[in-house]
């Protein structure tokens, strides 16, 4: 590769019978070449994974509420951080404080993700039919209970008395069993890849321009007291990470990129989401050029089939596992560490402290 201040990673993973948000059921999509519904994982969420996965120190939050007095109800918020960048979540993930009476501050992740999504509309989405979950509990009907209200509009109104919920039970011949339907869900299944883009301009640079601040006044001085350096990138003068810090921040980094799991799902949700293959390069094109969904010629049908291409002009390191879901695929059982100890040289040999010389040159 030759000395580029991007990086960029393309990841391939199997999902099986998984859900990969359980808010509001599985989100998707409609692929507008082929009209199939996509299932996906959010860049956000898939973005605070891989925070999660650093298993760094995190900046504490503060989570704001305002209570009408009229109505006595209490109302969320903006939540704000404290916009530190010695807390590596802050320095990576990026952050925003807009306060009456006080200055914007603002930083944008160095780290660009996409949401993951189907390799190809063919390769992997929403699974069908739907299924209707269950919140059983009638193995034990005596250890739980069951609280029933009469209607009262769209009001809940009293609740009924046992002699009242009996009479009704018997004169109405019903039960009312401790169990909950939750109809229409879906999992996702197939194989589904996600996209990083590393901006090693901004990665442990922390912009020090008082015209559109990144840093409050204090943090300003906090850094420089933990030995961030004074220095200048292409966007103007900041405040460098020190080499030490880098150094620990840049293997966490590389780990979580590749090692990430979904870990806010449900128990029935889970999977393994084992990695097929990782592609890593200084050109974008090239990722996905490594990794892709070929579609086929030789079936009446449309089909595609997987490809990973090692004639590319990128790092391809290729999993066990893909033999299963790619023809012709060979794989090893180190292919991640090398992918992680490649992500970890590249990181390593940009010159954070003299971009401004290295681009002139």
């Amino acid at each position: 590769m030759k000395n580029s201040p991007f990086i960029y990673l393309r990841s391939l993973r199997h999902a099986e019978h998984t859900v990969f948000s359980v808010n509001e059921g599985q989100k998707y999509y409609t692929d507008p070449q082929f009209g199939r519904r996509m299932a996906y994982s959010s860049g956000q969420q898939v973005k605070r994974s891989v925070i999660e996965a650093l298993n760094l120190p995190f900046a504490a939050i503060t989570f704001n509420w305002e209570i009408d007095k009229k109505d006595n109800k209490a109302s969320p918020k903006e939540p704000h951080s404290p916009c530190d960048p010695t807390f590596t979540d802050q320095l990576l993930g990026g952050y925003m404080k807009a306060e009456s009476g006080n200055y914007t501050v603002k930083r944008r992740s160095p780290l660009s993700i996409s949401a993951m999504r189907p390799l190809h509309p063919l390769l992997g989405g929403i699974e069908y039919p739907t299924e209707n979950l269950t919140f059983d509990r009638t193995s034990y009907s005596e250890h739980h209970t069951v609280s029933v209200f009469w209607a009262d509009g769209k009001n809940r109104g009293p609740k009924l008395t046992d002699e009242e919920l009996a009479n009704w039970l018997t004169t109405n011949k019903r039960n009312l069993p401790n169990r909950i339907f939750i109809q229409d869900q879906t999992r996702a299944s197939g194989l589904f890849v996600y996209d990083v883009a590393i901006d090693l301009r901004t990665l442990f640079c922390v912009s020090n321009n008082k015209l559109e601040p990144e840093l409050f006044p204090a943090i300003e001085a906090k850094l420089k007291a933990h030995g961030w350096i004074e220095g200048k990138n292409v966007f103007g003068n900041c405040l460098i990470c020190p080499k030490e810090k880098r150094e620990e921040i840049i293997r966490a980094l590389a780990h979580a990129l590749i090692n990430w799991r979904i870990t806010s799902n449900q128990a029935r949700t889970f999977s393994l989401m084992e990695t097929v293959a990782i592609a890593i390069s200084d050109n974008a094109n090239q990722i996905a050029y490594a990794i892709r969904g070929d579609l086929r010629a030789d079936t009446e049908r449309s089909q595609a089939a997987p490809k990973l291409d090692e004639n590319t002009k990128a790092d391809l390191f290729i999993t066990p596992i893909a033999a299963g879901y790619v023809t012709g695929s060979a794989g090893s059982a180190d292919a991640l560490d090398r992918a992680e100890q490649k992500l970890i040289e590249l990181m390593q040999a940009f010159d954070y402290e003299n971009q401004l010389l290295k681009a002139t040159v």
